[in-house]
């Protein structure tokens, strides 16, 4: 079965026609660009998919652009996934559960059909985001924090000298305000994923994996004291899951 699968981030879209289970197209446009345009040139030459599937953490207006430009390439409604409380092994630890970004959810249905679990998942993008997901499938809880990127953009929209004149360097200890703000911000993502691994490791039996997903994950991997690994396309990945699960 062909599936047309849609990851709606902050900053991009993603998206991947699947066809038993393999990729066999896939791209991404930023919501600064002209969505619409880009994708029906993209989608011009696919044949229509049997189903398509959602992934949203952005508003409705831009959910309802993206499914205007699905009907009109292919003539197929969205299906939209709303966070659930349990899907595909993997148990929300949220009270509410739709309050839990469907991201999130999704890169944690990914690791556990790749066999990953007990470990912690990272989200590094406009938003840094971490959970614990637990061997049997519990999801323990996470944080939120700004991505490395916002941090700096919001440090220099609060204040008024810091105004480096060129993108920074990052250090362990910065001579100038570029490399201070860039290594700053950078390696306080660094270190909030670290103490929340370490934190989390006795509830989850041990030094659990680390998992980088996002669009600054590479760029963070590296500057980390602790052993990962890069997660590409963790959302569309849990997201062809739970559609196979359907």
């Amino acid at each position: 079965m062909s599936r047309l699968l849609l990851d709606l981030g902050n900053t991009r879209l993603k998206w991947a026609l699947s066809h038993d289970g393999g990729h066999r197209a896939n791209g991404a446009v930023a919501w600064s660009e002209g969505v619409a345009d880009a994708l029906a040139g993209a989608w011009s030459a696919l044949p229509p998919p049997e189903a398509v599937f959602g992934a949203s953490v952005v508003d409705a207006p831009r959910e309802q652009l993206i499914a205007r430009s699905v009907a009109t390439a292919f003539g197929r409604e969205v299906a939209w996934l709303r966070t659930p409380a349990e899907a595909c092994g993997v148990r929300n630890a949220y009270a509410e559960p739709q309050r839990l970004g469907v991201d999130r959810f999704l890169a944690m249905v990914a690791a556990r059909a790749d066999g990953l679990a007990p470990c912690v998942l990272a989200g590094v993008g406009t938003a840094l985001t971490l959970d614990a997901l637990a061997a049997d499938g519990r999801h323990l809880g996470g944080l939120i924090a700004p991505g490395p990127r916002l941090m700096q953009q919001s440090l220099l929209g609060a204040t008024a000298q810091v105004r480096p004149a060129q993108a920074g360097t990052i250090v362990e200890a910065a001579d100038n305000t570029a490399d201070a703000v860039a290594s700053g911000c950078w390696l306080s993502a660094t270190a909030l994923i670290e103490r929340f691994v370490t934190h989390m490791a006795p509830a989850l039996g041990g030094t659990p994996t680390l998992r980088l997903g996002g669009g600054d994950a590479e760029a963070l991997l590296p500057l980390l004291g602790l052993p990962a690994q890069f997660a590409h396309d963790s959302v569309l990945h849990g997201l062809a899951v739970w559609a196979a699960a359907q």
